[in-house]
């Protein structure tokens, strides 16, 4: 029987790994939502490359009931969400759909960048915060520290923190009643105008977009007509249901509650992450604040590993897009790879994720370039235009300003590796550290502004690597900052090669144009004539290496002789090479497009 004062709404929140679906599972076994014959680990991650990463990419919703010590059943929605920066936004909108997070830390590692990321975060969205330690049977658990960063970051009480090992079951029950108990119950009203919001989007073959939503006031049941308030699009609600986990119907959706409508809404760029749905014919007065539309961050060439498979890829990616509202692409030509497309992504580990899907899902083998970011160029005559491909970057005799995307970085560090982060980000990364703060024993929160091409590229394993493993970062954009960049184009046998080109700090160009020379010099192999690299920046030729020629040994057949008959060999060997130089194409293999990826591997 539907009474809202027994529905709770909660959402857990934490680094990643530090065990939200692991925890999730053991709710779903002790509360029964799931028969132990149907039963397996990380049961909420759906894709393959969740379950082998150990990483959840899409948030997932589930239902479960729970019977009280108090006597009343209550019904629990749980959205387990996303744990990586690139994700962040999905996680703002699930808290968006809650009244409570569990805050979830790895008793082993402590409270880390994402952790304090996603409680600012709750606590903007004025969610009632449940702290737990999680794998508190671990051998090198360490309970004590934990409890004192977690008092540290939420100002509680020890009492107030819950101690669970979701791997066995320990402490879960009474995260159950402290979930009861804390966590406040929905306000809305069911006979109210309709109000609900679309924390996720996902697309089915046969029934089109299923949107996941939480109802904040009204109800919702088939037959409606409902309309998406960003876009005014109106459509009929063909089913309502519940996620339990298994999507099953329901006669309606009211106040408080969370569940899925279809309503024949055939693409999910038409029913936006963040978006408000109401009834068409007794329409809202306002939609729910927070709206935005999602930006990629950083983007990359994508091209298909032979040319005749150009169309295969198209159909994979509007396939992918379907599920994916955040994904863009556009084609694209380079003259060194063919055809392909430019594609926007979240982020490193989204485009890794994109990659990925695309060759085990619709087996292609893709070639991806270096990543880059988007920059806006404002040109002499006024015009601003945003560049997201290098190769298209306008000459500089055009250019009046350049701004590059800036981040808010956080590094969370023991003391004794504060110096090495610093150099690594205001030395080697063009950042800039404004504020220090403790994060309980022998940790400190580092914060800095940074661009954002600098972080993309090698940061997060020199990080790692300067730290012992032990740092953790996070970051969200700041905004566009007018900075001093230049343009490096890459020739090779005096042909612009479009897909080695970027963009760089002017300060790094020689630095960084050097090291892909010579990298390119080892990877392209070698031709029958000597072939010239060449890095391009302002109108004038900066680095230079040269790949030498394969020699036939033309004098091999020379026994003694006149000498003149050996240079007469030579000299003719020199026109043949000159002519091949000029005539000849020079083979450029998949690693030379990957090469600016691994600029940094020799500074570690």
């Amino acid at each position: 029987m539907y009474d809202p004062r027994f529905i709770r709404n909660i959402c857990i929140i934490a680094h990643i790994d530090h065990g939200k679906t692991t925890l999730i599972d053991r709710i779903l076994e002790l509360t029964k939502t799931v028969s132990s014959r149907q039963m397996r680990e990380q049961f909420l991650d759906m894709m393959d490359i969740e379950r082998e990463r150990g990483i959840t990419i899409k948030a997932q919703p589930v239902k479960v009931y729970y019977d009280a010590k108090d006597g009343n059943r209550y019904e629990i929605n749980i959205i387990d969400t996303p744990g990586h920066v690139d994700f962040s936004y999905e996680v703002g909108r699930s808290m968006a759909a809650c009244e409570g997070a569990v805050l979830l830390v790895d008793a082993s590692q402590g409270v880390e960048a994402q952790t304090v990321a996603h409680t600012y975060l709750a606590i903007e969205h004025d969610l009632e915060i449940i702290p737990v330690i999680n794998k508190i049977d671990l051998p090198n658990a360490n309970i004590e520290d934990t409890a004192l960063q977690i008092m540290d970051l939420l100002g509680v009480e020890e009492e107030e923190i819950l101690k669970v090992s979701a791997k066995n079951g320990t402490g879960v029950i009474d995260l159950l009643e402290a979930i009861v108990k804390r966590v406040p119950p929905p306000k809305g009203r069911a006979d109210d105008k309709l109000v609900s919001l679309i924390f996720d989007a996902r697309y089915d073959k046969y029934r089109g977009v299923v949107v996941s939503v939480r109802i904040f006031s009204g109800r919702v049941e088939k037959g409606d007509k409902i309309m998406t308030m960003s876009n005014g699009m109106v459509y009929e609600v063909s089913e309502v249901g519940a996620f339990t986990p298994f999507m099953k119907e329901t006669e309606a959706l009211s106040a408080g509650e969370v569940g899925y409508i279809i309503a024949g809404i055939k693409e999910v760029s038409q029913a936006r992450v963040g978006d408000t749905i109401t009834l068409a014919s007794d329409p809202a007065d306002k939609p729910l604040p927070g709206y935005k539309e999602i930006k990629p961050m950083v983007y990359a060439g994508m091209y298909p590993g032979l040319p005749e498979y150009y169309e295969d890829l198209r159909k994979a990616l509007e396939k992918l897009k379907l599920n994916d509202s955040a994904l863009v692409f556009e084609p694209d030509n380079s003259p060194a790879l063919g055809f392909g497309f430019r594609v926007g992504f979240l982020g490193l580990l989204h485009m890794d994720v994109v990659r990925e899907r695309i060759e085990r899902e619709f087996d292609l083998a893709v070639i991806l370039t270096a990543p880059n970011v988007m920059y806006k160029v404002k040109l002499r005559n006024g015009e601003m235009i945003e560049v997201t491909n290098p190769a298209k970057f306008p000459d500089e005799a055009d250019v009046e300003e350049v701004y590059e995307p800036y981040v808010d970085l956080s590094i969370i560090t023991p003391n004794e590796f504060v110096g090495n982060m610093i150099n690594l980000v205001q030395v080697e990364k063009r950042g800039r550290l404004y504020t220090t703060e403790n994060a309980g024993k022998n940790r400190v929160i580092l914060r800095f502004e940074a661009p954002l091409s600098e972080i993309i590229f090698d940061f997060f394993d020199r990080m790692k690597a300067l730290s012992r493993g032990y740092a953790s970062m996070d970051y969200e954009f700041l905004e566009y900052r007018k900075s001093d960049l230049v343009k490096v184009s890459i020739l090779v046998n005096k042909e612009p090669v479009d897909a080695l080109a970027f963009v760089v700090h002017r300060s790094k160009a020689y630095t960084v144009a050097r090291k892909v020379v010579e990298k390119l010099k080892d990877l392209i192999p070698r031709h029958q004539f000597q072939i010239p690299i060449q890095a391009k920046a302002g109108g004038r030729i900066i680095a230079r290496s040269d790949i030498k020629a394969l020699r036939k040994d033309v004098l091999a057949k020379c026994y003694g002789g006149d000498v003149t008959r050996k240079m007469k060999l030579l000299e003719k060997q020199k026109e043949g090479k000159k002519r091949l130089r000029e005539i000849g194409m020079v083979r450029i293999p998949q690693e030379a497009f990957l090469a600016l990826l691994r600029i940094g591997e020799e500074e570690e």
